[in-house]
């Protein structure tokens, strides 16, 4: 009777989230340094823009200047993993990299005669993929949330989640924009 006990004991814990939820929330965490990864790989490429442009014409100094303040943006900002459970934190941190997008996006469009330097080219064409692969990352690091936050609210995983892990709901990545759903209008005039 005892050994039927615990054999029912271990099937129903087993059954409770006491692997997957810790699993599922590792998952998460590793596509945040997914997402990291590639803020960390634009911030390091930004010195180098700001080398090549420099070093076009010093008549580019609000560029720079953009681009520097962008830049020491996200330096001040960081997250944790400990904070991805707090919206304002993540909202904050999402805020300062979209700030270094904008100024990328207003280098481009301001400055379209550095677009002729090799290696201007080079550097902007590394931090497109870098956009990119931001974009993919932040896509699996949601995936990975959403995963994590189904498992820790539906039954059976939920019992572990309460009582064994203390689980709370992972923030995933929203747009930042008041109107992102709207397209920009492109004006070539």
């Amino acid at each position: 009777m005892r050994m039927i006990i615990a054999t029912l004991s271990l099937v129903l814990l087993s059954a409770c989230g006491i692997n997957s939820v810790p699993t599922a929330e590792e998952n998460a965490k590793a596509r945040w340094a997914d997402v990291e990864n590639q803020y960390q790989r634009r911030a390091d490429l930004l010195p180098n823009l700001v080398s090549t442009v420099k070093a076009s014409s010093k008549a580019e100094k609000d560029v720079l200047v953009g681009i520097s303040e962008a830049r020491s943006g996200i330096s001040r900002a960081s997250l944790s993993t400990a904070d991805l459970s707090d919206p304002n934190k993540v909202a904050a941190f999402e805020r300062a990299q979209g700030a270094v997008t904008l100024s990328l996006q207003r280098l481009q469009e301001v400055y379209p005669d550095l677009k002729s330097q090799a290696n201007y080219t080079t550097l902007m064409t590394q931090l497109e993929g870098t956009e990119n692969r931001i974009s993919v990352a932040r896509q699996d690091y949601n995936e990975a949330v959403q995963d994590y936050n189904t498992r820790i609210r539906t039954f059976p995983d939920a019992i572990g989640a309460r009582f064994v892990h203390g689980a709370k709901p992972l923030v995933p990545f929203k747009a930042t924009s008041a109107n992102a759903e709207v397209a920009p209008k492109a004006n070539f005039d």
